[in-house]
């Protein structure tokens, strides 16, 4: 059986392989750096939420798992039946597109899960990691089976993921905890 390029890599692979331009092997262009050491003060945040479709498809734990494997540390997470008031907040940006109204409907059609995770670099690397709908080796790629049903909304940028995290958490539904792994996976 001839697999995809790039199946049979593991996630960091992946995440350094899409660094390349296609078509020439060995030059690199700036992309999502998923790895290094950065010290505490370096941590950010993201949001990433699963949508309706990945909790009615119980896609949960294969989701959450790629953020551990990543070394990413889970901060805060609740299942939660969302309104339109969250969505019209979380969302605004999108109110005057014609699709609108049907996402609406479908974030509201059944629970999702809203979590925060944290790491160096989390919000490049999480976008890299959840893709495109179609990119082989991705969250969205692997697991959605439409874009209107694409399984995970993850911060575009760090300004975005504290501003969506504020819509989706209180201060104090966040937990600090210190990894003991964190000297393993960034080499501090």
């Amino acid at each position: 059986r001839v697999r995809p390029a790039g199946a049979t890599m593991g996630s960091l692979g992946r995440c350094l392989a899409r660094s390349l331009p296609r078509g020439q092997p060995g030059l690199t262009r700036p992309g999502p750096r998923c790895y290094g050491s950065a010290p505490a003060a370096l941590q950010e945040k993201t949001l990433v939420v699963a949508k309706p479709d990945a909790v009615q498809r119980r896609l949960l734990g294969d989701i959450i798992q790629r953020f551990e494997r990543r070394g990413f540390k889970l901060v805060a997470m609740k299942l939660l039946q969302v309104d339109r008031r969250l969505v019209d907040q979380h969302y605004e940006q999108l109110r005057m597109r014609p699709f609108y109204p049907a996402l609406v409907t479908y974030m509201t059609s059944g629970p999702v899960v809203a979590m925060v995770w944290e790491g160096y670099d989390v919000v490049r690397c999480t976008r890299a990691m959840v893709g495109d709908s179609n990119a082989v080796g991705t969250i969205r790629g692997d697991l959605s089976v439409h874009i209107t049903r694409n399984v995970v909304h993850a911060s575009d940028s760090v300004e975005a993921a504290q501003r969506e995290i504020g819509f989706w958490f209180q201060r104090d539904e966040l937990v600090a905890w210190d990894s003991r792994d964190r000297d393993n996976i960034y080499g501090l």
